[in-house]
């Protein structure tokens, strides 16, 4: 049974308007205060390291599961999609194994789950990998979503109060440096400038991975790219707290409204630890599309109607990894009883590509 966990029910916003460069933003970059939190010590019950992938150097180069589904990019295609876990697969492996390693090391101390993860990020940094040249829109989107994976997780290593890194110095200045290249690399492959009729979660999710690498090397210029490509977000929510491009999705609107949340509620998280009111951005832009999703999870109707199309849910509503993004929204904006409710029964919450265990982070313990 799942272990329930109580919301942080305090808000604090920052003072003043949301700006990329707001005066009132930390001389340090730092996560929010859950990640400080120590490493736990139980018995040791013995750790089995998960699979890690051969570390991928080649050309990042995959097709869309969407392959040939038209404008709406809604319809699987089941031959490509076969093709794509395929070639993903050792990608796939090393994101979830060692985000995996990361919560067991954090939850129990077991030193061979530290080590688990710890040698994956060696082997994969010391290879350079995924730092080849994108193919195509599916090689650039691996890229960000497997940055925002292992940045996410070695966040939660490296700003433990535990300080379990500080044992590896020169393995933590390798890692590192390897999470600045491919950073960098994100920055050049998701414009802020494309067409606003272009930019949706795949951008969120750039900024993300970002600006997660931007506080585990202190880099103002990575966390104001981030910061920029939220406040495009905010622009883009209309009055209803529908998103446009999202929209397009027809059949799997909903569900992509949740996904888009899912980047950038820890991304406003982040910007109010360093002082930066992003969820205020946009008329409290991230609010209303909160508010839109959760209403669309009780009645997807709602959808239905504004979009024409029956919404496609997938396991959505009960799902602990798709609906990870209420840990950050709660901290950060504060949640309806009714959601707050929802997110305490489906504790502990997690998302391979926030890193892990976001309730470890976001939600006190008893």
């Amino acid at each position: 049974m799942k272990t329930l966990h109580r919301l942080l029910s305090s808000l604090v916003l920052a003072a003043g308007t949301f700006a990329a460069s707001s005066v009132t933003a930390a001389d340090v970059l730092v996560p929010p205060p859950g990640y400080q939190l120590p490493v736990l010590q139980k018995k040791a019950s013995g750790f089995s390291c998960p699979i890690i992938g051969a570390p991928f150097t080649a050309t990042l180069d995959f097709p869309s599961k969407y392959e040939g589904s038209g404008k709406a990019r809604d319809a699987v295609n089941d031959s490509s999609e076969r093709e794509y876990k395929e070639k993903t697969k050792p990608i796939n492996d090393t994101e979830k194994g060692i985000v995996k390693a990361v919560d067991k090391y954090l939850d129990t101390g077991e030193p061979a789950a530290l080590k688990c993860a710890l040698d994956g990020y060696l082997a994969w940094s010391g290879a350079h990998a995924l730092l080849g040249e994108a193919a195509n829109h599916t090689g650039k989107s691996i890229r960000k979503w497997t940055l925002a994976s292992l940045a996410g997780a070695y966040l939660r290593l490296k700003f433990s109060a535990s300080q379990p890194l500080a044992a590896y110095p020169e393995q933590a200045k390798q890692i590192e440096a390897w999470f600045g290249q491919i950073a960098d690399r994100v920055v050049t492959e998701w414009n802020e400038d494309d067409p606003l009729q272009k930019i949706n979660n795949h951008y969120y999710w750039a900024a993300w991975s970002v600006m997660a690498t931007s506080v585990i090397l202190n880099r103002r210029d990575l966390f104001d790219w981030s910061t920029k490509m939220y406040a495009i977000f905010a622009k883009q929510v209309d009055a209803d707290g529908y998103l446009p491009n999202e929209l397009a999705r027809q059949t799997r609107a909903l569900g992509y409204h949740s996904y888009a949340l899912t980047p950038l509620t820890i991304m406003a998280a982040f910007g109010k630890a360093n002082g930066i009111n992003l969820a205020a951005a946009g008329d409290n832009a991230l609010q209303r599309v909160g508010e839109r999703t959760l209403q669309g999870l009780a009645d997807p109707t709602v959808f239905e109607k504004k979009t024409g199309s029956q919404q496609i849910i997938e396991g959505l509503d009960d799902s602990d990894s798709k609906l990870a993004w209420l840990e950050p929204y709660c901290w950060t904006v504060g949640c309806s009883a009714a959601a707050a409710e929802k997110a305490a029964s489906m504790r502990p919450m997690k998302n391979t590509r926030l890193g892990g265990d976001v309730s470890r982070e976001f939600a006190q313990r008893p």
